[in-house]
């Protein structure tokens, strides 16, 4: 099977950034079912990136649907060692217009009814989730945005909403009251799932709206995301470009040991079946 070092979530269509070479699709199975598509493979000045469009070619599958698990487990099979995804989002704050761009620093989870984490069935692991965004890979997206020109903001905090119905403006105004800066429906379970699985994971948060809370704003429709989105994926794909001629050294931050204290199940007593089907993410620790 190909490799790949660096992972994409985002949209159908971000696969095709200029420059990518030796283009395949590969077709997963994971123990926990197939993700959303096959995934795209290439190479993208001589490293390995592979693209997942999150939702499915032709925008099949609803946030609370997203096979999530499936998803990070694919990219994990494949080699990646950094996931950059690319989520659309409404903004709490007049100066985070539509159009700009957010690398967000800190989530909370408002979702309900999505699994969340590999561990369970006999397996029980604390992941550290203070910091829930690669502060290294935040750090090389916003420097590659500013260089690009962008619009950027270089932190905030994001709300991940289940949806899939936008907020009530009661919802939005409770949520700008708590001082946050863009609120989205996907964010959430990749993030902790990527940390469970010892990769780097950011987000590019593409301001699409101004959310429910600011009556004189455009009401939000899909229309009005997909038109700003539009706009954005193009910005998107040329800091992805970028990024990963910056992402091919050694990973100096503390993702990659994520799992080394994290597990606290005795190793004797961890179910066989469970061993085998986790065995990508905690073979090294369980022997």
């Amino acid at each position: 099977m190909p490799q790949a070092k660096i992972g994409v979530i985002g949209g159908t269509g971000l696969y095709d950034i200029e420059g990518v070479e030796d283009i395949e699709e590969v077709d997963i199975t994971t123990p926990f079912g197939k993700p959303s598509d096959t995934i795209i493979i290439g190479k993208l000045g001589g490293v390995g990136i592979a693209f997942l469009p999150r939702h499915g070619r032709g925008h099949r599958i609803s946030p609370t649907e997203l096979p999530s698990r499936a998803n990070i487990y694919a990219l994990k099979s494949l080699g990646v060692e950094h996931i950059i995804a690319v989520c659309s989002a409404g903004s709490f704050k007049k100066e985070i217009e539509p159009g700009h761009l957010l690398i967000p620093d800190q989530l909370i989870d408002r979702t309900r009814s999505r699994v969340s984490s590999f561990f369970g069935e006999g397996i029980v692991g604390h992941i550290p989730f203070a910091d829930p965004f690669c502060p290294s890979l935040r750090q090389i997206l916003y420097d590659s945005a500013k260089e690009l020109g962008a619009t950027v903001h270089p932190k905030g905090t994001f709300v991940v909403m289940e949806g899939p119905a936008f907020s009530t403006r009661a919802e939005s105004r409770l949520y700008r009251s708590w001082g946050a800066d863009l609120i989205g429906m996907t964010a959430l379970p990749e993030a902790k799932l990527a940390r469970e699985a010892e990769i780097c994971y950011a987000v590019i948060g593409c301001v699409t709206d101004y959310d429910s809370w600011w009556e004189r704003a455009e009401a939000i429709t899909v229309d009005v995301i997909l038109n700003t989105m539009r706009h954005n994926v193009g910005t998107a794909k040329s800091i992805i470009k970028l990024a990963v001629g910056r992402l091919s050294g050694k990973r100096d931050c503390p993702c990659p040991t994520t799992l080394e204290t994290a597990i606290v199940t005795a190793k004797e007593t961890i179910p066989p079946e469970q061993k085998e089907k986790l065995n990508l993410l905690i073979g090294k620790y369980i022997k």
